[in-house]
């Protein structure tokens, strides 16, 4: 279950039967010491094994060797249906207003935040756990190009732009002049 990411997964069909060419995802390994892992980290680890289940239960149940970025916007599609983001739609008379003053019928997605952190953490999980970053499916052209859509349509949608905020060159220090 990812909780930070306010998705409820509803409980997984049968795990699949034994044999199959699913490959079980693992947490990361760790150390003999009872160390208490970060927020980040447990979050990484849960959302690492809500994928591996959404891989197992996938028809037919696919492998990691396997999975591909057009399997990655499966899974974020299927999250969508859990989402708790308002998301205006064209024809709704509230489109591009960030405060609506009414409710309206338009659809509750996953906002983009949460799926730019949830690919952040996933695409990191992957690498840890002996993926190549080359082939790496969290960090395919696909699935950054429908994260930058998410992103500007649900921009539109509230009237609010994600621009990236500019960072301040640091003053270079001149040398005083010599007298």
């Amino acid at each position: 279950m990812i909780r930070d990411l306010n998705i409820a997964v509803a409980p997984p069909p049968p795990p699949p039967l034994l044999g199959s060419p699913c490959t079980t995802l693992t947490s990361p390994p760790s150390s003999s010491s009872p160390t208490t892992l970060s927020r980040y980290e447990n979050q990484k680890r849960r959302d690492w094994i809500s994928f591996g289940q959404y891989l197992r239960n996938h028809r037919p149940p696919l492998s990691l060797a396997h999975c591909s970025g057009a399997h990655v916007l499966e899974f974020l599609r299927y999250l969508d249906q859990f989402g708790k983001t308002k998301v205006h739609t064209q024809g709704c008379p509230f489109f591009g207003q960030p405060n609506p003053p009414a409710p309206c019928p338009c659809p509750l997605r996953q906002a983009w935040g949460s799926l730019d952190a949830l690919i952040g953490r996933l695409r990191a999980a992957y690498e840890e756990n002996g993926g190549n970053p080359e082939t790496n499916p969290f960090g395919a052209r696909a699935v950054r190009i429908f994260l930058r859509e998410v992103r500007d349509s649900q921009a539109k949608a509230r009237g609010v732009s994600y621009e990236k905020r500019k960072r301040k060159k640091p003053e270079q220090q001149r040398p005083k002049p010599s007298t």
